[in-house]
């Protein structure tokens, strides 16, 4: 219908206007008014993104104080893929995974995501590194405050300490054993992101504090352990071993140093392989061979069977059950050698002798005592117990090996606990690795004491400490451990290897375990070679790194020689 008056087709089109505006207006209304915190909340919710906030993982210091692991301030790298320019996502995904080390596929399927404007591409990014990546300038590239673990120390103490993986949880060592403790407890944080990407500082959020891990102060001496660390490295280079450890304890069980070689750098963790993440010194079983001899003296003394000056005559073998054993080396017959000289000498032939009287039953108990076929308790990831049988499954030879140290299996910390428990007068302390944690705010709460027992009486403790200090005369085993002003006792082994992965015998393990000052022990060191190809026996391997590395722990501890002569100890009666 054509309307003719132009008043009327005027007043039609101001009621048309007023009845769009009316919609405007009464959505306006709607928005603003009926419904704005539906919509208030709306947009808040695009723009809150929750982020985790791991809590910062307790340090880990020496005895001393000494840093050897802590917590440094990092940056979290995401993406925003709604913000990302289409036409740039594969140059950002090449330019950010080349920088954070990734896959560029993994990166171009993070940017490709649908249905969230938050992925996470990296963690503990050092915020240099992470500065670097905002300078690109590309949208929707972000970065969250985090924190990673760091390693000041380098390698020294790796194998103990172990690593923290990329996902923050500990991958071995103590970081393993004590994550729990160490990690403390996450929270979360609601934040505001910025059409750039960026976290808003002062925008609207919601959080939930973390609670900081406790850290953990060791026994460890960061200076002895760095020693032994770099003793042990050279004697395997030198002796083209395969592998070795160094064990440093004082009398009452406390680890002063823990060094196994091939080792690695926890900063660069992924760099290194299973094996050399490992901690030898608990994880790797060997027969002692001969430094196992002292528990048969141990239990031989203790139960009034022998004593130091009791004579043997020693051949060079010896046939049992058509099985023949025989000494290191061919001899003479030794007439009328003492039970000590058979230890100074090392002779299989004369434990054997000298062992007859003892039962199958006893000479277990005394193993079993002295920690042989059960766990240390340092509380270390990964430990063997070794491998140790009751006598009932002992076959008819099996006891005489047994006599001095060979069909049985032990790791080097079960060993150099033996030698504590004499130094200690007898006392078997279990060992520890850690004296206590640290709080927040570095309050110290000590480690609950160790456990101890009495293994064989003081008086036994000390005569086998004096008979251990013929081995390192000229007549014994190991006059190359002998360190000048300080009086030494200890014992050489040079043990068969198996070799699993072969199925058979292969090589050998050269020991030599000792403490000092021989009057007033402060401390046993235990060190073993596997597998060494140039030169093999104990004293002539393993005593010559013993001596370096107790000689630097007597004088980084300040221990004063105690300026007594060593009793002679009678090796023959006429």
């Amino acid at each position: 219908m054509r309307l003719k008056d132009p008043m009327r087709r005027l007043n039609a089109a101001l009621l048309v206007i007023a009845f769009v505006l009316s919609l405007f207006a009464g959505r306006l209304v709607q928005l603003q008014g009926i419904n704005s915190e539906k919509y208030a909340q709306a947009a808040m919710d695009q723009r809150l993104q929750r982020i985790d906030l791991p809590a910062v993982r307790g340090g880990i210091t020496d005895a001393d104080g000494n840093p050897l692991a802590l917590t440094q301030d990092a940056r979290g790298i995401f993406v925003d893929p709604t913000r990302v320019e289409p036409e740039k996502k594969t140059e950002v995904a090449a330019r950010l995974a080349s920088m954070l080390g990734l896959d560029v596929g993994f990166v171009l399927k993070s940017l490709e995501k649908k249905g969230t404007e938050y992925v996470p591409l990296a963690h503990r990014v050092p915020p240099e590194r992470a500065e670097l990546v905002l300078s690109l300038g590309y949208r929707g590239v972000g970065t969250v405050p985090e924190s990673r673990r760091s390693y000041p120390a380098d390698g020294v103490a790796a194998n103990v300490i172990g690593f923290v993986n990329q996902d923050g949880d500990g991958g071995g060592g103590l970081e393993y054993s004590h994550d729990k403790l160490l990690k403390g407890e996450s929270g979360w944080q609601r934040v505001e992101i910025s059409p750039d990407g960026q976290h808003i500082p002062m925008g609207e959020g919601q959080i939930k504090e973390p609670v900081p891990g406790k850290g953990l102060r060791l026994t460890l001496s960061q200076d002895v352990q760095w020693k032994a660390e770099e003793a042990i490295a050279a004697a395997v280079r030198k002796h083209k071993a395969e592998s070795g450890t160094v064990v440093v304890l004082t009398p009452d069980g406390k680890v002063v140093a823990m060094a196994s070689y091939p080792s690695f750098d926890p900063n660069e963790y992924s760099k290194a392989s299973a094996s050399e993440r490992s901690n030898r010194v608990v994880g790797e079983a060997f027969e002692p061979g001969s430094t196992g001899k002292v528990i048969t003296a141990a239990a031989l003394l203790e139960e009034g069977l022998v004593t130091p000056e009791t004579p043997f005559n020693v051949p060079d073998h010896i046939w049992k059950y058509r099985t023949r054993f025989e000494d290191s080396h061919p001899h003479k017959t030794w007439k009328g050698l003492t039970f000590g000289g058979i230890l100074a000498k090392s002779s299989n032939v004369g434990t054997i002798l000298a062992s007859e009287n003892l039962t199958d039953e006893k000479l277990y108990s005394y193993m079993t005592a002295f920690g042989f076929g059960t766990s240390t308790g340092v509380g270390l990831p990964g430990e063997t117990p070794g491998l140790f049988s009751t006598p009932d499954k002992w076959s008819g030879t099996d006891r005489y090996p047994i006599s001095y140290g060979q069909t049985i299996s032990v790791n080097a910390l079960q060993m150099a606990s033996v030698y504590a428990t004499i130094a200690n007068g007898g006392v078997r302390v279990t060992p520890t690795l850690i004296s206590g944690t640290l709080d927040g705010e570095g309050n110290f709460t000590p480690a609950e004491a160790p456990k101890s027992r009495r293994v064989i009486s003081e008086d036994t403790a000390h005569q086998l400490i004096r008979m251990l200090e013929g081995a390192t005369t000229d007549e014994g085993t190991a006059p190359a451990s002998r360190i000048p002003g300080y009086r030494v006792a200890g014992k050489t082994g040079t043990a068969d290897r198996y070799v699993e992965s072969k199925g058979r015998y292969d090589g050998y393990t050269a020991s030599f375990v000792g403490m000092a000052p021989a009057d007033d022990p402060q401390l046993i060191v235990q060190v073993v070679l596997q597998d060494p190809r140039k030169g093999y026996y104990g004293g002539e391997v393993a005593a010559p790194v013993f001596k370096e590395v107790m000689e630097f722990a007597l004088k980084t501890r300040k221990v004063a020689p105690t300026g007594t002569a060593a009793p002679t100890l009678k090796m023959f009666v006429d």
